[in-house]
C-alpha cells in the first residue's frame, strides 16, 4: 500500500486532487457528485481519480448505484501513516 500511495500521490498528475479526495473522505462518505461540488473538480475529474485510488484500494465505494458513496477503505486506514508521512513530505 505505501508503494500504491506514493505512486498515486507523487508520481501521477492528479496527485494532489486523490490527496484532497482523501481527506474529504476522512471526514465522512461522500459521493462523486459531493466531492466535485465540495473541491471545485469537474464530475468527469473526480470520478477518474475515485476509480484509480478504488484500483489501488484506497477507496471503496458502497452499495447503492444511484448517489454511491465512497469510503476510504480499511486497508488504507492501516496503512494511514504513510499517508499522513508522504503528505508531510510533499507539502
Amino acid at each position: 500500500m505505501d508503494k500504491a500511495l506514493w505512486y498515486l500521490l507523487t508520481a501521477t498528475r492528479g496527485g494532489e486532487n486523490r490527496a484532497r479526495i482523501i481527506r474529504a473522505l476522512s471526514e465522512r462518505p461522500r459521493n462523486a457528485n459531493q466531492l466535485a461540488s465540495e473541491l471545485g473538480v469537474e464530475y468527469k475529474t473526480i470520478r477518474h481519480h475515485l476509480d484509480m485510488l478504488v484500483d489501488h484500494g484506497v477507496v471503496e465505494p458502497g452499495d447503492n448505484e444511484y448517489g454511491k458513496l465512497y469510503f476510504l477503505t480499511d486497508r488504507f486506514e492501516h496503512h494511514r501513516d504513510a499517508f499522513e508521512e508522504i503528505m508531510e513530505q510533499i507539502e
